[in-house]
């Protein structure tokens, strides 16, 4: 297999995580989407990463379908549970934590315009909100438990931690700072037991 990704995505980091944690033979591929010699198209005609092929051929895109490929390649250990309800309670974590960093990325790209006067205060304003809506109910959600489901570690968890860990690099891009670690100090700490684990530590976007 060979996954496409930038180093910064948290989407990518997901599909790397599960790569680490699952032991799979993986190569890996650094392409940014916003290059000039960008080759991501080649793999994504949408021009988005992640994206990965399979060793059959097949180019799969979206996080979402390339860790759900992942996790059915090799079925231990599990990261989306096999019963019904506890899978879709995991799936739902994950379109949250995933939705909240697509407003944030859609906030760095709308910051990162040259000329301040074609940046739209209403656009920014609307994703802002609801970034801070989506953190806001995935910490009620979690409370105090150590995962985000009863099931234990899964793909919730590797959602809502790469999503945290990328609100760390908030001086790095033009977007807000979204202040996680004092405002949710369970969505800080949730990252931080995660952040205990080798596949974690491997991922870590470049300083």
């Amino acid at each position: 297999m060979l996954l496409i990704y930038s180093p910064n995505s948290p989407f990518a980091r997901k599909c790397r995580i599960l790569i680490a944690e699952k032991n799979l033979a993986c190569e890996m591929a650094v392409h940014l989407p916003f290059a000039a010699d960008t080759k991501v198209p080649d793999y994504n005609p949408l021009g988005k990463v992640p994206a990965l092929v399979t060793d059959d051929g097949r180019k799969l895109f979206d996080s979402r379908v390339i860790c759900e490929y992942l996790d059915g390649i090799r079925p231990t250990p599990r990261y989306l549970p096999e019963d019904f309800n506890e899978r879709i309670n995991v799936k739902r974590w994950e379109a949250l934590a995933d939705g909240t960093a697509d407003a944030i990325a859609t906030l760095v790209y709308e910051n990162r315009r040259t000329d301040p006067s074609k940046r739209s205060a209403e656009w920014i304003a609307r994703q802002q909100a609801k970034a801070e809506a989506g953190l806001a109910e995935m910490a009620h959600e979690l409370g105090d438990r150590p995962s985000c489901t009863p099931s234990g570690y899964n793909l919730a968890d590797v959602a809502l931690g790469c999503l945290v860990l990328f609100l760390d690099l908030a001086g790095k891009f033009p977007m807000p700072d979204f202040q996680v670690r004092s405002k949710h100090p369970n969505l800080a700490a949730h990252a931080e037991r995660l952040m205990q684990r080798p596949a974690w530590q491997a991922s870590v976007p470049p300083g």
